[in-house]
This record gives C-alpha cells, structure tokens and sequence, in this order.
C-alpha cells in the first residue's frame, strides 16, 4: 500500500473466517469508534439464497485486515500462515474493511450445512498491519468512488443474461421483478419496429439526438401495464402491435405534439408514464365496445374526448387544454404533473374523462 502496509490477496475457506475468525467494527455513535454500516438482512438473505440455490458466485474479493504490526511476520514463500500468529501474540482475528454482507451470507449458510459451506473459497485482499484509520481511509475510498452501472445499461445486461439462463429470470420471478426484463424486451422492439418510437428511445450509449425518452424511463413506465390481467397475459408479439396501436391511436389525436416531439411533453416521461398507466382503463373501454385491440382507430375513439378536453393551468397560470396542455413548459400544462404525486393525479384526470364501461 502507499503507507508501506504490505498486502496478501489470494482464498481462503469460509471456515477459517466464520464463526469466530472476524469481526466487523460497526459505527458506534456514543463511542465515535467503528466506521461500518449496520447490515441489511434483506441483503445478506438473499445473496445467502443466491448461493444456495448456485445462482451466483462471489468474483469480488472481500477486504479484510490484521490490525497487529507484527501480522506481516506470518508471511512465508507468499503465504500467510496463520498458525505462526499466535506465535507472535497476535490473535487470528480478521477486521472486515469491505465486504460484510457476502461474509454474513455465507455465516448463514454455514449454519445451515457446516460441511459444506465452510469449505466455501473466498477471495481474499488482506492488509497486515494497518490501523483503523487506514482501515477507515480503505473502506471510504471503496464506498465513495464506486460507481453503479447505469439504469439503461443494468436492463440490456439483466436481459440478456435472462435470455441465455432461464434461472435468472426464474429468480427475477421469485422477486417480482420479471417486468424488467418483460419491459426492456419490449421497448428494445419498439425502438426499431415503431413508427412512433423509432429515433425517440434513447438507448444505452447513444447520444440525445432526436430522442425524447430514456429506455430506463420507458422500461419502468410499463411495470403497472405488465402487471395488469388483459395485458400481463398476452403474448410479447401482441404486447408490441397493441402498445403500437395505442400510441398511434394517440397520434391520430395529438398530431401536431408527434410531428414535433421535442415541443410537447407527450413522448417525453411524464407523458409515457401517464399514458400507459391509463392504458389497462383505456383496453376495458376497448374491449367493453367490442373494438379490436390492434387497432389505432380503437384508441382514438376512446381518448378522443378525453384527451381533448383535458384542461390544467401553465407555468403562467393561464388554462390550457387539448393539444396545447401538452405542449412543454411554460407554455403547457403537463410539466407540472412531472412529480410521481402529479403523474397520478393526471391520470386520475384522464381516467375521469374516459367513457364508462357497461356491464352487461
């Protein structure tokens, strides 16, 4: 290390770290000692359940530390022997710097089957020696300058590994979080497949361009739609031609905001979001007539009404309606229904104005 700590970094089985060969120095705020976060359960449960199910691996190497200056005396031939340890009056006893929940997983595990899961290969990066202050300085530099993987990019790859491994997606089920991949299929296709959307979803990597909304957006807009009943259970190929009616049904509406999207909120998030969360009404209207759900001129002679007499106040306080609501701010009304409070309050606007359905 920079202050001449030296390092080991190689595997060791779990059972030399768990149950009594670490611990964690937790922040305590009397005291002012420690600087760990307390664990969160649901973490180290499901990663425990991750492993034992042999969903996943640990390829990231826990940083560990033995605090005694004299730790680096144990080294032998690139090796660090433990049992020299106690030798040199020093307790066998691992700080846990970065990387607590994958150990308290793993001490769950163990505790379930000893056998097999103390035999379980960590990586390992091991400073000898260091105080806690460089322990603090390791784990602020490890906690601060991470950087997750972007919203966008994070779906492109759960997608594809679900493409390639029906056990992710089987576990993205379990968790209730199928709808990203559900999702990000969809809006990949009518990215290219849509006359509508094709040059206004703005995928991973791609500049801004002539885009109006990112697939992460787009991708969240459509969890309530895909975990409604009518369009939850139709078939992906009927999910694309029915989401490309509605919006072209919108159009035939809304002309003038889809010939200049950059001018008018509706292709931007909380038109989508809006919209789509009325859709599942929007069907039952649909369907209730008889109307075919493929079909643009359905969605027109439902909305029709409602989208043009919707009405708000712009940024200026004055009343908008139609297609002028849905012009940008501050000249229309619909940027002020960006918050998640607004988007549901305007679609509870929308549903109000859309026609009853009969029951027969």
């Amino acid at each position: 290390m920079r202050s001449g700590t030296p390092t080991i970094v190689g595997y060791m089985p779990a059972g030399v770290l768990i149950p009594d060969g670490y611990t964690i120095p937790y922040y305590d705020t009397r005291t002012k000692k420690g600087y760990q976060r307390q664990p969160q359960d649901s973490r180290i449960n499901q990663l425990a359940s991750d492993l034992r199910k042999d969903r996943t691996d640990l390829p990231t190497a826990v940083l560990l530390n033995i605090r005694k200056r004299d730790a680096r005396n144990a080294l032998r031939g690139g090796n660090l022997e433990l049992n020299r340890l106690p030798e040199l009056g020093i307790a066998a006893m691992f700080h846990v710097v970065d990387g607590q929940h994958r150990i308290l997983a793993l001490k769950k595990l163990i505790e379930e089957d000893t056998e097999r899961w103390s035999q379980f290969m960590i990586p390992y990066v091991c400073l000898l020696g260091a105080p806690e202050e460089e322990e603090m300085e390791q784990f602020y530099i490890v906690n601060s300058t991470a950087k997750s993987v972007k919203t966008d990019l994070a779906l492109v790859l759960l997608r594809r590994r679900a493409d390639k491994d029906p056990a992710v997606y089987q576990a993205l089920q379990e968790r209730g979080r199928e709808w990203q991949v559900d999702g990000q299929a969809i809006v990949e296709r009518l990215a290219v497949e849509s006359q509508i959307w094709k040059h206004r979803v703005r995928l991973p990597s791609m500049e801004k361009g002539e885009t109006t909304i990112p697939s992460a957006s787009m991708v969240t807009s459509l969890k309530p739609l895909l975990s409604s009943p009518y369009f939850g259970g139709l078939k992906p190929d009927q999910q694309i031609k029915v989401l490309d009616a509605y919006w072209h049904g919108i159009r035939e509406v809304l002309r003038a905001a889809f010939d200049d999207p950059a001018m008018y909120a509706i292709q931007k998030g909380v038109g989508v979001i809006v919209m789509h969360s009325v859709l599942p009404n929007v069907l039952e209207c649909v369907r209730n007539r008889g109307l075919l759900t493929a079909d643009p001129g359905s969605y027109r002679s439902i909305l029709e009404d409602a989208l043009t007499k919707l009405q708000g106040e712009n940024g200026v306080g004055e009343p908008v309606s139609g297609i002028d609501f849905w012009t940008s701010a501050p000249k229309g009304a619909a940027g002020s229904y960006s918050s998640s409070a607004g988007r549901r309050v305007l679609a509870a606007k929308i549903r109000q104005l859309l026609p009853s359905v009969e029951v027969e």
